[in-house]
């Protein structure tokens, strides 16, 4: 860790003036605060009988569905996405010559490898251990438990991927309608909800990971064009937005958690109109105070911390909940559940959290330091030809229907010989393959600070 922090502090001094820090704090932040929300909010205890029961703190404290306004941050990662997105393809068509053919496609499949690439190893290890774990005879529904957890984020990588696919498109829209391209989609949203809880029409709300999740990337694009420059503008955007939030799930239709909780539908998977207006606030909340966020980090040692989160973020995203599987596995098996009598959301419980949440942090830094190098050390895309433009499309629907089926079915059979369903784990192999690259690492030099992103 030392050599990394060390690394880190090498690129935060080389970083150019101009690069917007706000841009990687609240990507590092955002994602903080969905390990640290995954962390609270898993509530494994034993019961007075003895067994091991799942009582997530959201089922057993009404109050905590509150919390989720503050952890779920999916909406600042694609407001961050879309801001980045745009500056990469801005620079690749700079670049490009007029008549260069694949432009897209070579974008698109850089764009891919960096988030699906680090994805492999933690797939094809819960994909081994399910194997394993049928085979010696432990109960399928345990196993089920323990994949379905550890594998939970991948689901936002499917539609990041998608969202991302979209860039020139969304691109050219806001190029011509400005804010318009923005408001387009907020109809979009009310009808994909009239149409799924009023006229009951099956899967529409699918749809909604588009119409919501787009409507945030566009954003990303306001913000670079400047449009939340002025504190005043942002502050508003935030209050209006709150305002909307408030109306419509305190006195309105939609539950308060923005999360998966007992009592309700999930305002997340897939996204309302709740979850937009949630997006609405934390962006303008956090865009209010870029410029007081843009002076704390020029400070050397915060934005070194900054840039040492970016370089393993997606090793920490990724593995944080195969850490916590694997302390409670450890605990359960070895030390009889010690630790686990609080039941979740009693003051024994919450006074038990901070040391919890050190455990969790140690099982994680050996992942950390196992596969954080191995983060963006991959190669070129075939040796930098282009991909064909049907293999590139299809290479991203079998990726985002392959993590789609990982997170919505698990990767765990209850019927079959292996106990995994085989399908779901050669998709995005499969798909990775299609857009000409796959599960191998290329090691290379890392990236200066103005890659990052």
């Amino acid at each position: 860790m030392l050599q990394m922090w060390s690394k880190a502090r090498e690129l935060a001094v080389m970083t150019p003036p101009e690069r917007n820090r706000w841009v990687d704090f609240l990507r590092a932040v955002s994602i903080m605060a969905v390990v640290f929300g995954h962390w609270l909010m898993a509530g494994l205890y034993i019961d007075a009988s003895g067994e091991l029961r799942r009582g997530d703190l959201l089922s057993i404290s009404e109050w905590a569905h509150w919390l989720t306004w503050g952890f779920q941050v999916m909406p600042v990662f694609f407001l961050v996405g879309g801001y980045a997105n745009q500056v990469s393809w801005r620079a690749t068509t700079a670049k490009a010559a007029p008549d260069q053919p694949g432009v897209y496609r070579d974008w698109l499949a850089s764009r891919v490898q960096r988030l699906i690439t680090p994805t492999f190893p933690v797939l094809l290890l819960w994909a081994g251990l399910a194997v394993v774990m049928t085979q010696v005879g432990l109960p399928r529904a345990q196993i089920r438990m323990a994949t379905e957890a550890a594998l939970i984020p991948v689901w936002f990588l499917a539609v990041y991927l998608l969202v991302t696919a979209f860039t020139p498109l969304a691109q050219r829209l806001w190029d011509r309608l400005g804010w318009v391209s923005v408001a387009l989609f907020v109809p979009l949203a009310m009808l994909t909800d009239w149409l799924t809880f009023t006229a009951k029409v099956p899967y529409v709300n699918f749809t909604n990971f588009l119409w919501v999740f787009l409507a945030i990337h566009q954003l990303g694009f306001a913000w670079r064009a400047g449009k939340f420059e002025k504190a005043w503008f942002a502050w508003g955007f935030f209050a209006v937005s709150l305002a909307i939030l408030v109306k419509i799930t305190v006195f309105g239709f939609y539950p308060v958690s923005m999360v998966s909780a007992p009592g309700g539908f999930s305002n997340s998977l897939p996204p309302t109109l709740a979850l937009f207006a949630l997006g609405g606030v934390q962006v303008g909340l956090v865009l209010a105070l870029e410029r007081a966020g843009r002076r704390m980090l020029e400070n050397v040692t915060v934005w070194a911390a900054t840039v040492l989160m970016n370089g393993m973020i997606m090793t920490v995203y990724l593995w944080h909940l195969t850490a916590f599987v694997l302390v409670m596995t450890v605990d359960w098996l070895l030390l009889g559940g010690w630790g686990l009598g609080p039941v979740p959301g009693t003051g024994e419980w919450w006074v038990t959290r901070p040391i919890w949440i050190a455990v969790y942090i140690l099982a994680l830094l050996p992942l950390i330091g196992i596969f954080a190098r191995h983060e963006r050390s991959f190669g070129p895309v075939r040796g930098g030809r282009t991909v064909p433009r049907l293999r590139a499309v299809v290479g991203v629907l079998a990726i985002c229907a392959g993590l789609g089926a990982t997170a919505g079915l698990t990767i765990t059979s209850p019927d079959s010989l292996s106990g995994i369903r085989w399908w779901v784990i050669a998709l995005p192999l499969a798909g990775a393959a299609l857009m000409g690259f796959g599960p191998v690492y290329r090691p290379r030099q890392r990236p200066g600070a103005a890659e990052m992103g």
